[in-house]
């Protein structure tokens, strides 16, 4: 699985292009710059399908469907973060005087855990809210893409209308049971692995001693 990254849009989100196929991919996350991924497909040569959605923020959805009508690839988006992909309140693009919101015409939603297929790959789609209700995190192989839910040392903002820091604790003590180690791919910043983050990250702390024993 060959993996691709660009930081798009004005907050600078990561995107990741995911190779499922030869000549074929999928993309994690468009914040923006729908321009910039377009030309970055013609020059590898690649066809996209699938848009996964890791939640529906502004600076994660602003160029989806740019490149949607672009290249006719199909939107997948947790249910309860549905909404935001049509309002600029609830994507919290409203906030943004610098943004324009572009809304999304077309998309599928998932509901709870489920798996979606592309090419030679598998993705799990992990419920985590937190962030957002709607959160999610796309497991794929030993990769975890974990949008604003899990970062290297810290966990994404829950101080937004549709947040939740209960809720996290809850996300945050599911990522920390899964088993083994995987690369995690965040929606911002660097990438890290779970097993640095269970060692590592405060967030991940009062789990340690009490999940280890079990």
């Amino acid at each position: 699985m060959k993996i691709h990254h660009l930081q798009l849009g004005p907050l600078r989100s990561n995107c990741y292009i995911i190779e499922t196929a030869p000549g074929r991919c999928v993309a994690v996350d468009i914040g923006g710059d729908s321009r910039l991924l377009l030309e970055f497909l013609k020059m590898k040569k690649l066809r996209l399908t699938k848009i996964l959605l890791t939640h529906g923020h502004f600076d994660h959805i602003g160029g989806a469907e740019e490149v949607h009508k672009a290249t006719g690839a199909e939107i997948y988006i947790h249910e309860l973060d549905a909404h935001m992909l049509t309002s600029a309140t609830d994507s919290l693009a409203s906030n943004m005087s610098f943004f324009t919101f572009t809304p999304v015409t077309d998309w599928t939603c998932v509901y709870g855990d489920c798996f979606i297929n592309d090419g030679e790959c598998t993705f799990r789609v992990l419920h985590t809210p937190g962030h957002s209700q709607g959160s999610v995190c796309y497991i794929c192989g030993d990769v975890i893409f974990s949008g604003d839910t899990l970062f290297c040392c810290s966990v994404g903002r829950t101080d937004f209308p549709d947040s939740s820091s209960a809720a996290m604790t809850y996300s945050v003590n599911k990522l920390y049971n899964l088993v083994g180690d995987y690369k995690v791919y965040p929606g911002h910043n660097e990438s890290t692995t779970l097993d640095y983050e269970r060692e590592s990250n405060p967030y991940m702390r009062p789990f340690r001693g009490k999940n280890d024993e079990q």
